[in-house]
């Protein structure tokens, strides 16, 4: 497969597929030529509701095109569109075209890449409702990449469901967010730090797990071998 990388002066840059995780739709391309300019990435985990954003991309080919819009919501998911989604939601026109497109906020910085949009019927074109993979997951998956050339996702060893109100009364609990434990596998890195069914997961490495995506979303970006704290 040849990958070709068009610029907006017009050069034509081939272009080396480094690696590529299905499960976020993110992969990296590896182009060499002068006069590149390098976009700052930004923060994406402080991207509020009502921020204006900027999508960039060529939508059905006719070239490269940007357009403006706001934050509709956050750690947007359940949409079954991927394997892992926390996206960012705007109303910045997306079409087939600006996927993989940078979004991009008002500071110039880039803070999510176009992935999806909502299309009812068919219809295959904007109706105000796209998607966008948050950079701070974006950069977490392209370092993976970068260095072995995929992503290599770590397991907990647990299986575990939903905290619900009516769970949280049963138990005893005054937490109503979470996610309750119900099976440490043996062997696994669970089982050596000590958690067991009935545990309620909150947080992982300090943010908050309020439901099994949360804990998905976060424990998807975990490297093999690496430390993880719970609460």
């Amino acid at each position: 497969t040849r990958f070709v990388v068009r610029l907006n002066d017009g050069r034509q840059l081939d272009a080396r597929l480094v690696g590529a995780d299905a499960l976020t739709d993110i992969a990296v391309l590896q182009v060499k030529a002068p006069g590149l300019t390098a976009v700052p990435f930004g923060d994406s985990k402080s991207i509020e509701v009502g921020d204006f954003v900027v999508a960039i991309g060529n939508p059905f080919g006719i070239g490269q095109t940007v357009t403006l819009g706001i934050v509709g919501a956050v750690g947007r998911g359940g949409l079954n569109i991927e394997g892992y989604e926390d996206f960012i939601q705007t109303d910045a026109a997306i079409n087939p075209g600006n996927s993989g497109g940078a979004l991009v906020d008002m500071r110039g910085e880039v803070v999510g890449i176009s992935t999806a949009i909502l299309a009812p019927g068919g219809a295959g074109g904007n109706v105000g409702i796209g998607f966008a993979v948050p950079i701070a997951v974006a950069k977490a998956v392209m370092a993976q990449i970068v260095e072995f050339g995929d992503v290599r996702r770590g397991q907990i060893g647990i299986a575990y469901t939903d905290l619900t109100p009516q769970v949280a009364k049963a138990m005893g609990l005054s937490v109503t967010a979470g996610v309750v434990i119900m099976r440490v596998e043996p062997g696994t890195g669970a089982a050596r730090g000590g958690l067991s069914p009935g545990d309620v997961i909150v947080g992982l490495n300090g943010n908050e797990v309020r439901d099994i995506r949360d804990l998905r979303n976060q424990a998807g970006l975990v490297r093999v071998g690496e430390t993880v704290t719970f609460s």
